[in-house]
């Protein structure tokens, strides 16, 4: 479903700004075997689209260098169609020359500049975000108090560069936090995926402790298993590798945090989404013991917090990973406010909040655009 999806998202970038260049451009002026010549890139990329679509499962691996093949052509393009068609308006007002050919060209370059940053260094730019939460619910002996949130990994498209993540796991720790979160896909799916970094990750370190959720990639359901067993042993190999790294799972479960005589609950569940994502949250066994406590939720899809969070718990402060801002942020434009209404960074209801991190690593495609990989360092604050 996902693979139709951003299809056909493919299909629309590769067409639509290539008839208005050619019904604008290349139709009045150009010979005729220009005008073929023209459609051949975009020929051979649908083409290429459909060979994949037909044949994801061998071709997964290089599907993500498609997609970045196909970025570099279209979205110059698409800049450059906004961009002519903004000037021309303009130049119907003002009726002064502004050269919309020649600006739309130098945009659309630099454009594909940016497009290929984001292919080339973009999924290794890691960004810490500063972000501040006020509760007067909080405990006086938390003020201050602050929370390293990693999500959405992806071990397996790092293979074979350890070396970026031990930057990553670097500069987490270079922020010193009180305690360190992780909010699921330490996976593509397959729990080998991380054997190869259990060393650099088992290298984070926060004062009370680093915890961890699973996300719906966690649970291997994005490849085929000779039985449902052996899906489940991956689970619990994952779970396994995860305490050996010296990660706490939270399982629909908490753990008290203690300062002096306050106290507060980090709470975790287990992947809670809508269809087709697995949906094995349970927030009412996972609560049991904090009541009335300052609450912290590790819950990795977002859309958790309208369906149950907020109608149902008395929850101030949800953390959650899941979107990845779909990894590509265009100028602050991005597809993922079409997805989810919460998408990245903190929202507020009634003086509770929702925290979604956009990933630390990638997936379907290498690359990252606008959308960098974040590092997130929450300090709670007390009203």
């Amino acid at each position: 479903m996902i693979l139709i999806r951003v299809s056909l998202f493919f299909i629309l970038l590769l067409l639509l700004p290539d008839w208005y260049i050619y019904k604008v451009y290349i139709k009045q002026a150009a010979q005729v075997w220009m005008k073929k010549l023209y459609w051949l890139p975009t020929v051979l990329l649908l083409l290429a689209l459909v060979i994949f679509v037909a044949a994801h499962d061998s071709l997964h691996d290089a599907f993500g260098v498609y997609l970045i093949i196909t970025l570099c052509f279209a979205v110059p393009k698409l800049i450059f169609v906004l961009c002519d068609v903004v000037l021309r308006a303009l130049h119907r007002l003002v009726r002064v020359p502004l050269y919309h050919k020649s600006v739309s060209t130098v945009v659309a370059v630099a454009t594909l500049g940016y497009v290929l940053f984001g292919a080339i260094w973009g999924k290794e730019y890691f960004q810490v975000k500063q972000v501040t939460f006020s509760s007067p619910d909080l405990p006086a002996a938390f003020d201050g108090y602050r929370i390293l949130q990693l999500s959405d990994i992806h071990s397996g498209s790092w293979k074979g560069n350890a070396e970026a993540l031990q930057r990553a796991i670097a500069l987490c720790n270079a922020q010193h936090p009180d305690l360190a979160v992780f909010t699921g896909d330490l996976v593509n799916s397959r729990a080998d995926e991380m054997k190869e970094f259990m060393p650099v990750f088992s290298k984070l370190h926060a004062k009370d402790g680093v915890f961890s959720v699973l996300g719906n990639h966690d649970y291997g359901t994005y490849v085929r298993w000779n039985s449902e067993a052996e899906r489940l042993a991956n689970i619990d190999t994952l779970v396994m590798r995860e305490e050996q790294m010296g990660w706490k799972m939270l399982m629909n479960d908490h753990r008290i945090i203690r300062r002096g005589n306050d106290s507060i609950a980090l709470i975790g569940v287990e992947n809670s989404g809508r269809p087709p994502f697995p949906d094995r949250g349970d927030l009412p066994r996972a609560q049991q013991g904090t009541e009335g406590m300052f609450k912290v939720l590790l819950s990795h899809d977002p859309t958790h917090w309208r369906r149950s969070v907020l109608p149902d718990t008395d929850i101030q402060l949800m953390l959650a990973g899941h979107t990845h801002d779909m990894q590509v942020n265009l100028f602050g434009f991005s597809f993922s406010r079409f997805i989810y209404p919460e998408y990245k960074g903190l929202y507020l209801q009634d003086g509770r909040g929702l925290y979604v991190n956009i990933g630390l690593g990638y997936v379907l495609f290498p690359m990252r655009l606008g959308a960098w990989p974040e590092i997130t360092v929450i300090t709670l604050r007390k009203k």
